[in-house]
């Protein structure tokens, strides 16, 4: 009997233990840059994400601070990459890669005006609202 009870005392410390230190999901906004510069063109729920199909630098998705004056990227976060097909809404995987920056170019090169690039990231801490970019 205290044997058991022993165990489960023991059970429940690290279970309580546990639940301390995980993140809440999407408790940490982050945002889409090239070159350090914003993507989106406001940061609210009507905004745009858009790029021309010339487009040249690094794309990262960063946690950042975000002011009307000023937006700073501040933590490079890990994401994937699919793309959306303009013609059939089709999504498909741009690589197996994860990445913290990538060459939009090399992104670009297999991107149609009216396609979409779809960020994603791969830890549920961080939310981002604005994660698809129509390429024109």
């Amino acid at each position: 009997m205290k044997k058991s009870r022993l165990f489960l005392s023991a059970l429940l410390c690290c279970a309580v233990s546990v639940g301390g230190f995980s993140q809440e999901a999407f408790s940490n906004c982050a945002a889409a840059f090239l070159n350090n510069k914003l993507v989106v063109d406001e940061y609210s729920p009507k905004s745009k994400c858009t790029l021309s199909d010339t487009a040249t630098g690094e794309l990262t998705v960063c946690t950042a601070n975000l002011s009307p004056e000023k937006n700073v990227p501040v933590d490079k976060i890990k994401f994937k990459i699919a793309l959306r097909d303009k013609s059939t809404g089709t999504l498909t995987m741009f690589s197996n890669e994860t990445y913290k920056q990538v060459d939009i170019r090399k992104v670009l090169t297999r991107c149609k005006k009216g396609d979409h690039i779809v960020l994603i990231t791969t830890d549920t801490e961080y939310a981002l609202p604005h994660n698809e970019i129509l390429i024109n």
